[in-house]
């Protein structure tokens, strides 16, 4: 059983006991989360695709930890004018335990 959510702008592919990085959310470490928006929920014999969620389901999870992406390095250079600048940037993310889909 696998379902296709929604948060933070972006769609993820979870199965229960995934561990997925997500988007900063409002909660502390060790609390329950819910995600109500599930574009899509397959159960490997019945499949349910929303129009633009399903009704009725939700996947549960749990906060387990907090985690930084990969540094990423901005560089703008201009050529014989002494112009340099450089910009490093690591996004902050939320590390998610998938416990439950619910459909």
């Amino acid at each position: 059983m696998y379902a296709i959510i929604e948060t933070g702008g972006k769609q993820y592919r979870v199965e229960k006991d995934d561990v997925i990085d997500i988007e900063l959310l409002e909660a502390e470490k060790g609390a329950a989360v819910e995600f109500k928006n599930v574009l899509f929920l397959s159960t490997g014999k019945q499949t349910k695709v929303g129009a633009p969620y399903v009704a009725k389901s939700i996947v549960k999870g749990e906060l387990i930890a907090d985690a930084k992406g990969d540094k990423v390095i901005s560089f703008k250079y201009k050529r014989r004018k002494g112009v340099r600048r450089k910009v490093g940037h690591r996004q902050h993310y939320h590390r998610v335990k998938i416990l439950e889909i619910v459909g």
